[in-house]
């Protein structure tokens, strides 16, 4: 069993969420469900939590009402290959979403998302000031992150 599990707080969109998440990623599936009674806050028989797992990592989905919001305080990072990997999440993402700055976005849920190449990391961990503070200005410009400009910002360093 997986040590820490998140746990994301829905109005009522839960089921909602975890089909759409299990239908964006590949290696995704919904793993179980829980409805509410008739002494559960939420209307008897709908869905209270629904379990979902993708590339490996399990959630959990509640709908647990209007109480809480998502923030950009805490964020799920999808790390991408190549600039095909990067585009395919973005759209599917930010669709019905809203995409902010340096590879954040926020999707139809409220919940906030990075997408982000796995070179990203090299890039801007280079031991040579000057190439990463160049990568750094060049992401500063980006809403979604495009690969090739990041490489050539490194490169032209």
């Amino acid at each position: 069993m997986q040590g820490i599990t998140p746990f994301l707080w829905f109005n009522n969109q839960a089921e909602e969420a975890a089909r759409f998440y299990v239908s964006v990623f590949d290696d995704a599936k919904i793993l179980s469900e829980t409805r509410y009674s008739e002494v559960g806050p939420g209307p008897e028989g709908s869905i209270m939590t629904i379990e979902f797992e993708i590339q490996g990592q399990r959630f959990v989905a509640l709908n647990g009402g209007p109480v809480f919001t998502f923030t950009e305080a805490i964020s799920l990072v999808v790390n991408c290959e190549s600039a095909e990997e990067i585009d395919y999440y973005w759209d599917k993402l930010t669709e019905g979403g809203e995409p902010s700055r340096c590879g954040w976005l926020k999707d139809k849920f409220g919940v906030s998302w990075q997408v982000v190449p796995t070179k990203l990391k090299t890039l801007l961990g280079d031991p040579d000031p000057a190439k990463s503070q160049m990568v750094m200005a060049a992401m500063m410009q980006m809403e979604k992150l495009d690969l090739h400009a990041l490489q050539t910002a490194y490169n032209d360093a």
